[in-house]
């Protein structure tokens, strides 16, 4: 085993670790743990040892590496801290939260990605919970029309059964699925008919993991029928086959498409690292003297390339072919080509 990989190993176990220990903290020693919820949680474990072993790996990348490294030195510098704040609010909810980098491409891609990733939130911020044992209901003593909340083992206030609260609360799922399921259909539209997306689109990458959502919102849908106007009938087979389709997703949620979820906030601190190159020296063409980007971002793509293992050194006016502004490139690449050029005699 490598270092990288033993580096990653180490925090995916410390990470795993320590959701299994707040897992028995927070249910109270399990207190309120469900035992038939077991396979639930040793899929998430799981997930959680894959995901943070992949995420260690992506970050001892040497690209990966340099963009975290200064994203967070740019972010945590002390004289902009405050405006840092809150650009990364704003930033958050604008580009991450609402989707905005998507919209941007295309509306209906932007709407499907927004409900599929707010439908699988309320779901995830509902589910985990009460798997883990950290929030679970009582009826209040002498009060059977009435249910107390409990997180991590401290009330957490009450409601009546019959309250529009209570409604929203037991139904969130159901919410949840629907959200879901309206994006997976606008998903399921494009990669039908654009044919620039049905053209490079890969079943392991792109199908699988909307068939995999909708799979887990309508099996959780048919739970909800079963018990509610079917008076429970074959509510025990829909249950196991909803915690297959979960636990099968959870499985496979560090392999596949669904990673990118929590690559995505890294994208944050990549804002700050532009930013800062914005304010700084500017690097300027050795060409044409022209300035074309900034010069920490020159010289890290330079270093970058070299821990690479790529060396683009030039002799013609520059050190290096970083330092040619993109125009350059252009006009040197198509000399280049005009110097091979041998006229027929």
């Amino acid at each position: 085993m490598n270092r990288d990989a033993m580096h990653a190993s180490f925090w995916a176990v410390v990470f795993t670790l320590g959701l299994a220990a707040l897992i028995v903290l927070g249910s109270r020693n399990l207190a309120h743990f469900d035992a038939a919820l077991v396979g639930y949680t040793f899929a998430t474990l799981f997930a959680t040892f894959g995901i943070t072993y992949r995420y260690a790996m992506w970050l001892r990348r040497p690209p990966t590496r340099m963009y975290w490294r200064r994203g967070w030195r740019a972010f945590l510098s002390p004289a902009r801290i405050p405006g840092n704040l809150w650009r990364f609010v704003t930033r958050a909810v604008v580009e991450v939260g609402a989707n905005r980098f998507i919209f941007r491409r295309d509306k209906l891609r932007g709407l499907a990605h927004f409900l599929l990733m707010w439908g699988c939130l309320v779901g995830a911020a509902i589910t985990f919970p009460l798997v883990w044992g950290w929030i679970h209901f009582e009826t209040v003593p002498g009060q059977l029309d009435t249910y107390r909340v409990f997180l991590f083992g401290f009330g957490a206030g009450q409601f009546p059964v019959d309250s529009v609260p209570a409604f929203l609360a037991f139904h969130g799922l159901v919410w949840a699925s629907f959200l879901v399921l309206a994006g997976v259909m606008l998903a399921f539209r494009r990669r039908m008919r654009d044919r620039g997306a049905e053209a490079v689109q890969q079943f392991g990458e792109d199908i699988l993991p909307l068939v995999l959502l909708a799979a887990i919102s309508i099996t959780g849908l048919m739970l909800t029928v079963s018990y509610t106007w079917l008076r429970g009938y074959a509510y025990d087979f829909l249950a196991i086959l909803h915690a297959v389709t979960v636990i099968v997703t959870l499985l496979w949620l560090p392999f596949g498409k669904f990673f990118h979820i929590f690559q995505r906030p890294a994208q944050l601190g990549v804002g700050f690292y532009k930013d800062e190159g914005a304010r700084g020296e500017q690097a300027r063409c050795k060409r044409c003297d022209r300035p074309y980007a900034s010069a920490q971002l020159v010289k890290d793509l330079i270093t970058v390339e070299r821990e690479l293992g790529f060396r683009y050194e030039m002799n013609a006016g520059a050190s290096h072919y970083q330092e040619i502004c993109p125009a350059c490139r252009r006009a040197l690449f198509g000399l280049a080509q005009g110097a091979l050029w041998v006229e027929p005699s």
